[in-house]
């Protein structure tokens, strides 16, 4: 055994070595086979091979043309001419090349698929944000990343992992914003800032990390992710006041009448508006506000959407009740308390019939949250009354 030993350690060194392989195979700890101009790991994966050290690390290449997705080249200074019909978007510092994909799914993004045919303010919103991509590689980023998400969300019924494009340009947009973030805001910078930390928001809340509901939060273990799309919310709002979305020479100014329903107030005392029902299990009452009841804002936020019609719910709508999970109602979800969870679950089985980025997380976590209620909280009928087969279960579906 002991002669044994060292010459398989030896073996396992030995397999590990390549003098002249690419970095994406070290960072993915494989060995590299140093083929050239591609590798057969890298080939396999998906990634452009970068052992030349001008290719950044994990790249995706576009299964329809072999050619990056997009290439960067700091600087200004020896550009490589574009590929056939490819695009520039640049900062003056920072260029992008965009093949036909990209662009299509650009388009796709801002000039068509998420653009209601009926509401002309979000269609001038988005035309002047495609223009503004051009200038912003970090808008670019973003909006790309939310166009592959959307695109996932109409080509699957259930829950999908990320795709690798898709989390390119999510890390990439996270990346450049920080450093812009770091730098004095110009005038200019605002609404392109405005517009990336809204599309990184719509990332981060329609990403789950979990497939199936075994999977997903609350039936899953504890972790630093609960609920980390509310952070990702709040980081976003504490862009707004440096931002200033409403500002006269915004071109979000123009959604003022949205915004006004997102930052609409919530009753200060009773339970007028409230299902008897859901007052009742929220032990809310005529007496009842945010300071002696810690239901009483995420119970009022959410019945205000359950009575509309699926297609009248906007996200201006649904934004109130994301706003009112703070302070001890954000404790008491976090602690997975029945109630606070049946307030969520109502809140994603409403909202989702009409934001697909809210139903892309609804698909793993509502069905999460009923099993975690039928396992841990048999006993509370009150609560299963809501739930699938519930006595109150179609009453706001």
């Amino acid at each position: 055994m002991a002669t044994i030993r060292p010459r398989k350690a030896q073996e396992r060194k030995t397999l590990r070595r390549s003098r002249f392989g690419c970095r994406n195979c070290k960072l993915r700890k494989l060995k590299c086979d140093e083929s050239k101009p591609q590798c057969k790991r890298c080939s396999s994966f998906g990634v452009l091979c970068n052992f030349m050290s001008n290719v950044p690390d994990l790249q995706p290449i576009a299964a329809d043309t072999g050619k990056p997705l997009m290439a960067e080249v700091p600087g200004k200074a020896d550009l490589q001419p574009p590929v056939t019909s490819a695009v520039w978007t640049s900062d003056g510092s920072i260029f992008y090349q965009l093949n036909a994909r990209c662009q299509d799914f650009i388009t796709r993004y801002l000039g068509r698929s998420l653009i209601t045919q009926d509401d002309p303010i979000m269609t001038h919103v988005n035309r002047r944000l495609l223009r503004l991509a051009f200038a912003y590689p970090f808008l670019m980023h973003a909006s790309l990343a939310v166009a592959l998400t959307y695109d996932r969300h109409l080509n699957s019924s259930v829950a999908c992992r990320r795709s690798l494009e898709e989390c390119y340009h999510w890390s990439q947009s996270t990346a450049l914003l920080n450093r812009r973030l770091m730098e004095p805001i110009e005038a200019k910078d605002r609404d392109p800032i405005w517009a990336t930390a809204a599309a990184l928001a719509i990332l981060t809340f329609s990403s789950p990390d979990a497939r199936t509901p075994e999977e997903s939060w609350p039936l899953k273990s504890s972790g630093d992710s609960d609920l980390d799309w509310l952070r990702m919310s709040k980081g976003k709002m504490a862009l707004w006041h440096i931002v200033n979305p409403l500002r006269p020479d915004s071109l979000f100014h123009v959604m003022a009448a949205t915004f006004a329903i997102m930052h609409s107030p919530l009753p200060e005392r009773g339970i007028d508006g409230i299902p008897s029902a859901l007052a009742s299990l929220c032990l809310l009452n005529d007496s009842s506000t945010a300071k002696n009841n810690p239901y009483f804002h995420a119970a009022h936020a959410v019945s205000q959407i359950l009575d509309l019609p699926h297609s009248e719910v906007t996200t201006g709508q649904t934004q109130p009740f994301t706003r009112s999970i703070h302070g001890p109602f954000e404790d008491l979800l976090l602690k997975r308390d029945p109630v606070a969870l049946l307030l969520l679950y109502l809140w994603y089985r409403k909202a989702s019939r009409s934001i697909w980025w809210i139903e892309l997380r609804a698909r793993v976590e509502c069905p999460s949250i009923c099993s975690y209620l039928r396992l841990y909280h048999k006993e509370n009928v009150a609560v299963h009354a809501f739930l699938p087969g519930g006595a109150l279960a179609d009453r706001w579906t």
